[in-house]
């Protein structure tokens, strides 16, 4: 008999806890190096007319500069909702909500949005950070292509639940996975 899976916030600690540990090894500039070279190479192929980036958290990758169109997410706590800004690519001077770098630019609708990932499955649900504000924005906008961006050691399983939303795509330093 197998055990249960944890919780998601417990879940979700062990896969941070992880990410911190990887990103102070030798190998974190060699996967960010590897997974920049295959999002370019994806976007290449997708070719956004407006980009949903995110501002990286601590051992995230970083998307940093494309030559696409950009925008940022801005969340709000009350009622909690996330719509994205458009974003120059240079300095942020704004903070949402949540207390993340974000752009004070015109609410735009992005075509392809880049997703940070705390945890992924091969069936294209992710772990987040446990607000549900990429899964609120994705629910109210089917039709566009998401790219999960996680570590290969992200990788694991946790029940889907009803608010969950697949993603289209997810690429790691390694892969890119395309679920069914």
């Amino acid at each position: 008999m197998s055990a249960a899976p944890p919780d998601r916030p417990s879940l979700r600690r062990e896969l941070l806890a992880a990410r911190r540990q990887f990103a102070a090894g030798p190998a974190f500039q060699t996967a960010q190096a590897a997974l920049g070279a295959a999002l370019r190479e994806l976007l290449d192929q997708l070719e956004p007319e407006l980009l949903g980036v995110y501002w990286p958290l601590a051992g995230e990758f970083d998307p940093g500069a494309l030559p696409y169109a950009r925008a940022l997410p801005f969340a709000r706590r009350d009622p909690a909702e996330m719509v994205f800004r458009r974003w120059d690519g240079g300095a942020t001077t704004a903070q949402d909500e949540c207390g993340i770098a974000t752009s004070s630019g015109a609410v735009a609708v992005p075509d392809v949005v880049l997703v940070p990932c705390v945890g992924f499955t091969r069936e294209g649900f992710r772990l987040g950070y446990g607000g549900g504000y990429f899964d609120r924005w994705l629910a109210l906008h089917p039709g566009v292509t998401t790219v999960g961006l996680a570590w290969s050691g992200a990788e694991t399983h946790f029940p889907v639940e009803a608010h969950d939303r697949a993603l289209t795509l997810i690429l790691t330093e390694r892969e890119l996975i395309a679920p069914e």
